[in-house]
This record gives structure tokens, sequence and C-alpha cells, in this order.
């Protein structure tokens, strides 16, 4: 645990910029500062913000064939991701700096080691001195997000030690994982980060459910979307008209330790969620289960977890 006894966090509900990965830099660098503003010194801003989540595209695939079309729209999906390190980066740097906090936000990352071609779904952890201080790219896709993004290792399993206690977490259906879970717990996050695209109700549940199993604070954190945030020219536009008109409707939310909720769950519009956390609780909160001291069971239970690179040219 850090030094202060509470502190003040933030989750940014914002409004999606598909497409728009400048657009979208700007939007990440004002709510910082609209959240810095409200006395934040934890900012988390939701998956794949700057980049895209991109709801309802299919981009032409079927199983067996590809569209041209499908691949102007990767083509155009792979040109508004970014590289980190980068400039989009350190815009966000300067905002973090300037605002005083630390901001945690999800970006669309562009592999700018190996092949160039791939894009993962990342979380980017910048200091209050805009530094970054690490990132964690999603181990596993889910679904129709494999035809997008690669997958993440173990060397990016990122925590970040701050004067209010240990932060780190899993993106959106990671925490679906119990292995993935517990390997968090293993490194003693405080403050649980959950960014997601996943806007059903029941989400919450997974929600409190994370906070009362690590005996942590949870923030989780979504978009808001809508079909007219897409670009009008959008090679394959049509495979929205499915879709209702909302995408996401949110449900941006903040935990405590023993589950109880101390911000939203924010639905239908862009805001902000801001919460004092009262890092006392976490002691407390563990006099009856904590899942690494006195539930874990070593001498029955054991997992190993692999957080070295795995490179595809040794």
């Amino acid at each position: 645990m850090g030094e202060v006894k509470t502190v003040r966090v933030a989750v940014v509900q914002a409004s999606a910029t598909p497409f728009r990965r400048d657009a979208a830099v700007d939007k990440v660098c004002a709510m910082t500062a609209e959240a810095a503003a409200e006395g934040a010194k934890l900012v988390l801003l939701p998956e794949a913000y700057v980049g895209g989540y991109p709801w309802g595209l299919t981009f032409g695939t079927a199983v067996g064939g590809r569209s041209e079309a499908g691949r102007r729209v990767w083509e155009r999906y792979w040109s508004n991701a970014i590289e980190v390190p980068g400039p989009e980066v350190e815009r966000m740097g300067s905002a973090a700096e300037q605002a005083g906090v630390h901001l945690c936000v999800g970006v669309v990352e562009r592999d700018s080691t190996y092949s160039g071609g791939t894009l993962f779904c990342t979380l980017l952890y910048i200091g209050p001195d805009g530094s970054l201080l690490g990132k964690h790219r999603k181990l596993k896709p889910t679904a129709a997000e494999r035809l997008i993004w690669g997958e993440g290792d173990g060397s990016t399993l990122t925590t970040v030690e701050t004067a209010y206690g240990t932060v780190g977490g899993l993106i959106c259906w990671e925490n679906y994982m119990p292995l993935a879970r517990m390997a968090m717990y293993g490194k003693g996050v405080d403050i649980y980060l959950a960014p997601t695209a996943d806007a059903r109700q029941r989400w919450q549940s997974t929600l409190q459910h994370i906070a009362l199993e690590g005996r942590c604070f949870v923030l989780g954190c979504n978009q808001y979307v809508h079909r007219d945030m897409y670009p009008q020219d959008l090679e394959t536009r049509e495979e929205l008209e499915a879709w209702p008109e909302v995408l996401s409707r949110g449900g941006s939310a903040i935990y405590g330790p023993l589950g109880d909720v101390l911000a939203g769950p924010l639905w239908g519009e862009e805001g902000i969620l801001v919460a004092d956390l009262d890092l006392t609780a976490i002691a407390r909160s563990k006099f009856d289960f904590d899942v690494t001291g006195h539930y874990a069971r070593p001498d029955v239970f054991r997992l190993e977890v692999d957080e070295s690179p795995h490179l595809p040219v040794r």
C-alpha cells in the first residue's frame, strides 16, 4: 500500500471517435483535464478508445473469404492505430503531466517492433510526469476481435506502483479468465482497472465480483457510442444497418473492496464519474477473505505465470 490514505479517481465515459485517431487523442487530453479539475489523481479511459472499438463491423470477412472493401476498412483502421511509444503517446503524456495525474487509456496499438502489420488492444499507463510507465496487451481477443487484434503475452502483465497503492488490471473479457485475475491479485493490485466494451447490465456483476474476490477497488470504464459517430464514407458502412442506433450505452462504474457501488453505473451519455477511495478499507476487507493470503492454499493449488516476451525470431 502507498503512503496516502485516500485518493480521488475518475472513469471517463467518453463518446466514441472511431477511425479518427487525432480527435480521440484530443478528447483524451480534454477529458483528462476535466477529471483533474474535479480533483482526480488517477484517470481511466475505455478499452480501445484511441483507434476505436469497431462495434458492428465484420471487415468484409466470412469463413473462407475476405472482400476488397473489407480490406480497405482494415487499412483505414490500421492507419488510425498508434505506435507505442509515439507522438500520440507523447501528447497524452503532456496532458497527464499538465493535469498531474496517472492516466490509463485504452488504445489500438500498431506493432512497430516486429511485423508492423499486427494490431493489439492495449492499455497504457502514463505517469504524472508524462512518462510512459508501461502497457498491457490484451491476452485473448474475444470472438470476432480475433480478426483484428493479435494476442499479447505475459511480458505485459503490468502493474504500476503509486503513492496510493498498486494499480493494474485486465481488459474486458480477460476478466473472465480466472488465472489471469489470480495473476493480477498475486501482484498485489489495490486499484484494479477493467476498461471494457461490454455494455450489458450483467457486466456490473463481473466488476462487483472482482472487487469482492480481489478485495480491491475496481474501476470499470466503457464508451458511449451510436452509429452516426462512424464516418459516413466508411467502405462497409452497410454492415451497421442491422445494429441498433446506440451501439454502446456505457455502464462505467466504480466499486469498493466489499463490492459496494461508489459511483455509477452511468448509462446512455458521455460523462465522468469520480469517487474518493478510502484506501484503509482494503486491509479491513481482507479480515475474512484474502485471495492471495489465508484463502490461497498454496499447499493444494499453485499458479505459474510466464512473464517472458515470446518473440517470433530469436
